[in-house]
Formats: structure tokens, C-alpha cells, sequence
């Protein structure tokens, strides 16, 4: 696994601030980039590509709600994890046993034991109804709009994340921290903000941390991503960049004589944070996890996905609002994607998914614990999910033991956020292919979250068009049972 290419367009591309096209204050575009590129001293690839808004409206909102969602990309299996059907034949129930939990007469797969164990720490939803989701792009349970779906349309993939509704309506909960971070290991498993403008896009944080390299099945390279973010570039001190900073101030009254226009604010604001992340104390400790004791670190664990797991309850501590993390190892279609052991790379249930679960249930019993720990569990939501579920008969594409995309149903799990859990939510039909009883969708979801966090439930954008998109699409409603 790497960090994401440093290539792609960033928001002053269309002022081609590397031309030489003279410098004269009759120029707007001169002086701009007189301002921008050259007095300013803010070229830097990574430091213009900052999507920073923790205090773009001024004001800090209240307490430190926050949302770290495990998506799970490529789709688990709900009958091989959360929504088991022993009894059932082979071909249906699959290889694994089930194990009993802390809930009485609820049961998961036998490779779950830790959060079996705790199970009355979470919620288990078994009745989700992902029939317009697909995967790669992943799309639609991470904007909870029925209509993202990349694939069906060009401009699909406009709709934005729920992660940069919340940064825009909540924001980061201190200074200095980006409001949506996202560990991303292909641009296609996470979702930016699309119409919101890039300045809600995630923080990529990638480019931020020190972290293991990983093939595509998982298996350390030996190499550590460079964490290159906070480098500065050879000549530039922190002293230099801020007195440069303070010369960018000086220009917005003349840049606003120049130009009024809404770009040019937004320019400035951009500069602004982006020098504050870089050179601010408070991002840079929290993404450096050689900070944390190494007896939590052990705690964790070396896998890359642990790691991240503890980034990510260092950044909500820190004051992000909305944290991602891609656990995938292959950036196409998604590590949980396990067509069959004659499929490379992702196997089938028992090669693909079987070494997947005991790292998972590491990951979200240590994460889950840990936050209740400090004290931090009721203000933070954990999500665990990925786009679909599989189906309920084994053998697909030749395979013997694989299956193949399924989105009738699919089962996810939440802990935190001061919701009420220890239950189950929702049932399956007896071959686990399609639900019961009480659908949930991806609006009921995404009107959870932002219940949790403080976002009204009737806010709307304005898409490119001009017209207005609410947030909360399809009849979506809080989870009752949650609340």
C-alpha cells in the first residue's frame, strides 16, 4: 500500500502559477501570482492541495462528537461474519462455526471471538439494504444517495461524502486539524465532496503518516511511507514560512481591491490553512504515532490497519470530526471482495476472508475499548461496513467457496457515539439472502450520523445546476432503535 500520487489537480491549477506571463500590477492574474506562487512562497504541491476548513465559518462548535468509519472495502460476507446460518447446508452457511456472545441467543462467526466477547458494546444491524450500491467506484453508502453511482453516469460521482457534509456543517473540533481525514488506498473506495467544492474534500492521510507498505495481499514490503506532508522543502524554515505567511495577509487588501470574487477568498483561506497545518503544532503530533507510549502502540499492534486504527483515535482526539479508514490492501475492487481461492488476489471464504477476521476483530475491540477508556466512546461514533454483501450460495465464477457480489442485504455494525447498544437490529430470511423484517438504508444512516453529530437533518446544497439537494434523500429517519 502507498500514499496517494501527488499529480492530480489542485484548486489554483487554472492560474498555471509556473507561466511567465510578466508582473505588472495592471495584471490581475500577475499580481496574483506574485501573491500565490512567488512573494508568498506557497507552491508546494501538498501544502496548496490542503482541504482544511476547521475554522472556515469562525466559530467552534460544541463538544467533540466525531465518526471514525472502518469501511470495509470490496464487501464482507454478512453470513461469514455478523449474520450467520448454521444448521443450513454447506453451500450456504459456508466453512465457519458460530460462536455465542455477550448477547444471550446472538451469535457470529467463530473468527470474531473479541467482539463476541463484548458484543453488548455494539449493535448489530443484519437487515441493511444496500440494492443500489455497487463497489469501485464506492459511492453510495458513503454519500447515502441512491443516485451515486459513478458507473450509471458521468457526473454521479458529484455527490459528496457524508463525511464533507459534516465538515461543512460541523467542522473539526479544535484549530489546526482538518475536519474529514481519510487513510485511502485507491481514490476510488472514498468519497469527496463533489458538489461541496474541494475545500471539503478529505485530508489524505497518507501523505501525513509514517506507516507500513503492503502489497496486495498484505504482506509488509519492509518500507515505511514517507510521511512526507510536513517536510519542508530544502531553504524553507518554519520562521521563513511564517514570515511568508504574514506577507500573504498583507496582500488581501489589495488582492480584494484586484478581484471580489469568491476564488480569491477562497485562495486566501487556503493559504492560510495550509500553512497552519503545516507548520501548527497540533496536527503534526497528532498524525506522528511515535508519540503514543509504546505499550499502547503494542497494544494496537504492527498491522498496518491497527496502525491506523490508532492514528485515527489520535486525530478525533486531536479535534477531527469525521475519520476514514480504507481497510483494503488492492486498490481496485477491495480486499473483501473474496470471489473464491481461484481468484486471485482476494481468495475465496476460507484463503480470502478466514486471515481477514482475526485482524478486523483486533482492530474494532482495541479501537472500541481504548475510547471508552479515555472517556472519549460517547462522543465518537464507530461505523464498521462495507458497500454490499455476498451471496447466500457459495461456488460462484468457478470457485468453490467464493461469493459473489450480493446487494439485496448486507449486515454492518456500530459502537459509540452515546447510542444505545448491546442488540441486534433487523433479520434475514433463512438463507441470509435478503431481509426480513425492519430495512435500513443508506438515508437512515446517514440521518443517524448526523443526528450524532449535530448536523441538521434538513440541510440542503446546491448542486451544479443550481438546484437544491438535501442531505437526508429517500425518506431516511434516524435509527430509532439507537436513540
Amino acid at each position: 500500500m502507498s500514499g496517494p500520487a501527488h499529480g492530480h489537480a489542485h484548486a489554483f491549477g487554472d492560474f498555471h502559477a509556473r507561466e511567465r506571463e510578466g508582473l505588472v500590477v495592471a495584471s490581475r492574474r500577475g499580481m496574483l501570482k506574485a501573491g500565490l506562487a512567488g512573494l508568498a512562497g506557497l507552491s508546494l504541491p501538498d501544502l496548496l492541495r490542503l482541504r482544511s476548513t476547521a475554522t472556515a465559518e469562525g466559530v467552534r462548535p460544541p463538544g467533540s462528537k466525531a465518526v471514525i468509519l472502518l469501511w470495509m472495502a470490496g464487501g464482507p460476507s454478512q453470513i461469514d461474519t455478523w449474520d450467520p446460518k448454521p444448521g443450513r447446508p454447506l453451500e450456504n452457511r459456508g466453512p465457519f462455526g458460530t460462536i455465542a456472545t455477550a448477547l444471550p441467543g446472538v451469535r457470529i462467526c467463530e473468527h470474531l471471538p473479541k467482539q463476541a466477547a463484548m458484543l453488548d458494546r455494539f449493535t448489530i444491524i443484519r437487515s441493511v439494504d444496500a440494492r443500489h450500491s455497487n463497489h469501485e467506484p464506492n459511492k453510495v453508502f458513503q454519500t447515502a444517495n441512491l443516485d451515486a453511482e459513478p458507473r450509471q453516469g458521468p457526473s454521479k460521482d458529484l455527490y459528496p461524502a457524508i463525511g464533507s457534509i459534516v465538515a461543512k456543517h460541523h467542522g473539526a473540533n479544535a484549530p489546526g486539524i482538518p475536519p474529514y481525514v481519510a487513510f485511502q488506498t485507491s481514490r476510488t473506495h472514498v468519497a469527496y465532496a463533489g458538489h461541496l467544492g474541494k475545500r471539503f474534500d478529505p485530508f489524505i492521510a497518507n501523505q501525513a503518516s509514517k506507516l507500513p507498505v503492503v502489497d496486495y495481499v498484505g504482506q509488509e514490503t519492509g518500507k515505511t511511507s514517507p510521511a512526507g506532508f510536513f517536510k519542508l522543502p530544502g531553504g524553507m524554515s518554519q520562521e521563513r514560512l511564517h514570515s511568508r505567511r504574514a506577507l500573504l495577509e498583507d496582500l488581501d487588501a489589495l488582492r480584494t481591491r484586484l478581484d471580489h470574487s469568491a476564488d480569491v477568498a477562497a485562495m486566501d483561506r487556503y493559504g492560510r490553512e495550509a500553512v497552519e497545518l503545516l507548520v501548527g503544532r497540533r496536527a503534526q503530533e497528532a498524525f506522528d504515532i511515535e508519540r503514543e507510549p509504546q505499550a499502547v502502540r503494542d497494544r494496537y499492534g504492527k498491522h498496518v490497519w491497527h496502525q491506523q486504527a490508532l492514528l485515527a483515535r489520535r486525530l478525533v482526539e486531536a479535534g477531527a470530526a469525521f475519520v476514514t479508514l480504507d481497510l483494503s490492501y488492492h486498490p481496485a475492487s477491495g480486499t473483501w471482495d473474496n470471489h473464491g481461492d481461484n481468484i486471485p488476489p482476494y481468495g475465496g471464504i476460507s484463503k480470502g476472508l478466514k486471515p481477514l477476521l482475526p485482524i478486523f476483530d483486533h482492530l474494532v475491540t482495541t479501537l472500541v475499548s481504548d475510547l471508552a477508556e479515555r472517556g472519549m466512546l460517547d462522543d465518537v461514533l464507530v461505523i464498521a461496513m462495507g458497500e454490499f454483501g455476498r451471496t447466500p450460495r457459495m461456488g460462484t465464477q468457478g470457485s468453490t467457496d467464493g461469493r459473489d457480489h450480493w446487494n439485496a442485504v448486507m449486515s454492518m455494525c456500530l459502537a459509540g457515539g452515546g447510542l444505545r447498544h448491546g442488540q441486534v437490529i433487523g433479520s434475514t430470511e433463512a438463507d441470509g439472502g435478503h431481509i426480513k423484517d425492519r430495512p435500513v438504508t443508506p438515508s437512515d444512516l446517514a440521518a443517524t450520523i448526523y443526528r450524532h453529530m449535530g448536523v441538521p437533518l434538513d440541510a440542503y446544497y446546491q448542486d451544479a445546476n443550481g438546484r437544491p439537494q438535501f442531505i437526508v434523500a429517500d425518506g431516511g429517519r434516524p435509527i430509532e432503535e439507537l436513540f
